[in-house]
This record gives structure tokens, C-alpha cells and sequence, in this order.
């Protein structure tokens, strides 16, 4: 995808969605990190369904600790990998009790530090929470960056790194919603929707068709 290419791509995707957010719910910093940590490998449908009867009880790291492990894991217990998760929600509530005064760091470090919490985790808080322009490639934006020829990568990383540098940067803080809202409703895994895709001209994919499987 050639650079003036780039720059059409994201007018059209923030002429459709000005103001792009994550479909996760969340009220404060600290239920953005709890909804991210019990994303992984789950729907945002399915963890705003827990959430929403954890978080009005439980929504600070001291009522999660207060909790208990069993009362968490019962709370969230319809997520996948409920357990382990719980165990590191635990965790990590407890080193921001201990160590942060019981608030979020600001830190990509200090975020990484936390149990469940991994690179893509992190980016999510520093973009959606902080307004730091990050790019957290999770399946959907590694898929983009990699079908669209935006960021052409063999790992998370590299597509990560691609973005940041090729995105322009009045793009940056919103680029990763547009692209997970469209790997998620446009540009699906198996049959990419090419027909309803606002930004196909600018998208390197071939062949161009909604029964495609490539």
C-alpha cells in the first residue's frame, strides 16, 4: 500500500467513525485493564456480560481483593479461562494496592509488570485509557496490517512497528479502533467482505471478491 494510499485509507475509515471506541465497557482506567486482562482469547460480548455484575460491586483493585479468589472466579466464571484469569486479576490488584496506591501506572514497563498483562494488554490501556498513540495488533489488526499490505509482518511485533511508522501520526490515537471494528465487521478471517468495504481501492488484497477465502 503506497503512502498516499495510507493517508485516503484512514480519511475514509474516520469519515465513517469519527470517534472510535472500544466495544469493551468499562467506567474508569482500572475496569479498562480488568475488561483487557479478561478479553484474552474471549468476546468483548462475553466479557461486557460479566463485567457489568463484577464492576458495580467490584470495581476498584481493593474490592476485587476484598472479593476473594472464589467469589471473583464465580463472577466471572462464563469468560474462558476464567480461572487463570481471575488468578491474575488477583494478582495484579494486588500489586496495584501495594505498589501503585492502588491506581493504574502510566507506564508500558510498570503495565508490562502486572500479571496477564502482555504487550498488546498494555498498548490498549495507553491508547484507549491515556490517549498515548499506541497499536496494540491483536488477530484482527495483524490480519489487516498483513492482507491490506498497511503493514506487511511475520509477528505481532513487526506489524506493531510497521503501523507506528507508516500511519500518519494526526491518525495515530484512533488507527487501532478503526482497524479492529473492521477486521471484526468488514474485513473478516475467511470471507472478507470486499463488496461492503469502504476502503478496498486502497487495499493491496487480491482477488477482490466476498467469497474469497484467502
Amino acid at each position: 500500500m503506497k503512502t498516499a494510499q495510507i493517508e485516503s485509507f484512514f480519511a475514509t475509515l474516520q469519515a465513517a467513525n469519527p470517534m472510535p471506541v472500544t466495544e469493551l465497557e468499562y467506567t474508569s482506567v482500572f475496569e479498562l485493564l480488568a475488561a483487557v486482562l479478561l478479553s484474552a482469547q474471549a468476546t468483548d460480548v462475553g466479557v461486557n456480560k460479566a463485567t457489568r455484575k463484577l464492576f458495580p460491586v467490584a470495581g476498584t483493585p481493593q474490592k476485587i481483593l476484598d472479593l476473594g479468589l472464589e467469589g471473583l472466579e464465580n463472577d466471572i466464571k462464563t469468560i474462558g479461562l476464567y480461572r487463570s484469569k481471575a488468578k491474575h486479576l488477583m494478582e495484579t490488584c494486588r500489586i496495584l494496592v501495594e505498589q501503585h496506591g492502588g491506581l493504574v501506572p502510566r507506564t508500558r514497563e510498570a503495565l508490562e509488570a502486572l500479571p496477564g498483562v502482555g504487550r498488546k494488554t498494555a498498548n490498549v490501556v495507553l491508547n484507549s485509557a491515556f490517549g498515548e498513540p499506541t497499536m496494540a495488533v491483536d488477530t484482527h489488526i495483524f490480519r489487516l496490517g498483513n492482507r491490506t499490505g498497511l503493514a506487511p509482518g511475520k509477528t505481532p511485533l513487526e506489524v506493531e512497528q510497521k503501523l507506528l511508522k507508516r500511519i500518519p501520526s494526526k491518525y495515530l490515537v484512533d488507527a487501532h479502533h478503526w482497524l479492529i471494528l473492521h477486521g471484526r465487521y468488514v474485513c473478516q478471517a475467511r470471507k472478507p467482505l470486499c463488496g461492503q468495504c469502504a476502503v478496498a481501492a486502497f487495499c493491496d488484497f487480491k482477488p477482490k471478491t466476498s467469497a474469497s477465502t484467502h
